[in-house]
């Protein structure tokens, strides 16, 4: 939800009735309503879609990567990451972001310089959603992907010329997906830290997607594969494991070679045990075979027929510490 503070409501005269609803509401939050005709309104706003009427928030607050990763771990899901690659357009910008906020990405990541800027007609776009998403600026995009492979995300690219569709390639578990420029697509440098690249079939006489629709295809077809039930519950990839942090790595690490210690040991002593039992058995049976009697078996007194004493034999071991309850039915025998 947007948490940035409203400071004024700016109106213009003219559209104050059509647009009273809003303004009413503006007034029951305790926010200051200013009245502006609408040239300056459009100066305000830095373009002139506007509609009448504008909100004066504060300052934008962008995040960092760790903020973003840790936005996963708290909804509970694999880390989902968009990265835009030097867009130019301002309406593909806030139409990727849109189609980011709509799919439930975690955050967005794009370069401070060669990138189309969240300007005004980009916020316009978005409808919204970048008051909701959470927007990292980097210096250094390539970088940032390292940073995010490190911690344990595969970084997949768009690519025209990609030998797999999206369909055919595993989008699930911790995932960026980056999205290149209009003209070039991806820049060398981010194409290099790609783990792999994938494309959209097209069947039609046009050969190419405008970047948005095209970003925004690949970003549903990683809900689809990591939500195919549509229960808002990601499925995570059997072979990838998510770490915030370089140390909580390290941790994992250490902890998994006790385990695989502590299951070899244990498989040790299961064979140990399973090699005595296998000897006393070979021993027993070459007593058996020697004609050695148990001492436990007694011999039949003369006159006692053998059914007489199978009999005798069953009652006794029937009363013996840990036989069967005599009163007991079958299931006590568990």
């Amino acid at each position: 939800m947007a948490r940035r503070p409203a400071i004024r409501l700016l109106v213009v005269p003219q559209r104050r009735q059509a647009l009273e609803r809003l303004v009413l509401h503006a007034t029951s939050l305790r926010i200051p309503i200013v009245e502006v005709e609408g040239g300056t309104l459009t100066a305000v706003a830095g373009f002139d879609g506007h509609q009448g009427i504008a909100l004066v928030v504060g300052p934008r607050r962008f995040a960092s990567l760790d903020e973003i990763l840790a936005r996963g771990i708290e909804r509970g899901e694999p880390s989902f990451v968009l990265a835009l690659d030097s867009l130019e357009d301002p309406q593909n910008v806030g139409t990727l972001l849109r189609s980011a906020e709509a799919s439930g990405v975690h955050g967005v990541i794009f370069p401070t310089h060669r990138q189309a800027p969240l300007s005004p007609s980009a916020i316009k776009a978005s409808a919204g959603a970048v008051e909701h998403l959470l927007l990292s600026p980097v210096d250094d995009l390539p970088g940032a992907l390292s940073d995010l492979r490190i911690r344990g995300l595969r970084v997949v690219g768009a690519e025209a010329g990609a030998p797999l569709t999206a369909r055919q390639s595993d989008l699930r578990g911790p995932l960026a997906i980056v999205v290149g420029s209009e003209g070039q697509g991806l820049s060398p440098a981010v194409r290099r830290r790609c783990d792999f690249v994938v494309r959209i079939p097209m069947r039609g006489a046009i050969g190419s997607l405008n970047a948005a629709v095209a970003g925004s295809v690949l970003l549903f077809e990683a809900v689809a594969q990591r939500d195919p039930d549509g229960r808002g519950e990601a499925a995570s990839s059997p072979v990838q494991t998510e770490f915030a942090t370089i140390d909580d790595a390290e941790t994992h690490i250490a902890e998994t070679d006790i385990a695989e210690t502590t299951d070899i040991a244990g498989a040790a002593d299961a064979d140990a045990t399973d090699a005595a039992a296998t000897t006393e058995g070979a021993a027993s049976a070459a007593e058996e075979s020697a004609g050695v009697v148990d001492p436990g078996e007694a011999a039949q007194p003369e006159g006692t027929s053998d059914a007489e004493g199978h009999e005798a034999a069953a009652t006794s071991g029937d009363l013996l510490p840990g036989g069967p309850d005599p009163g007991g039915d079958e299931s006590d025998l568990a």
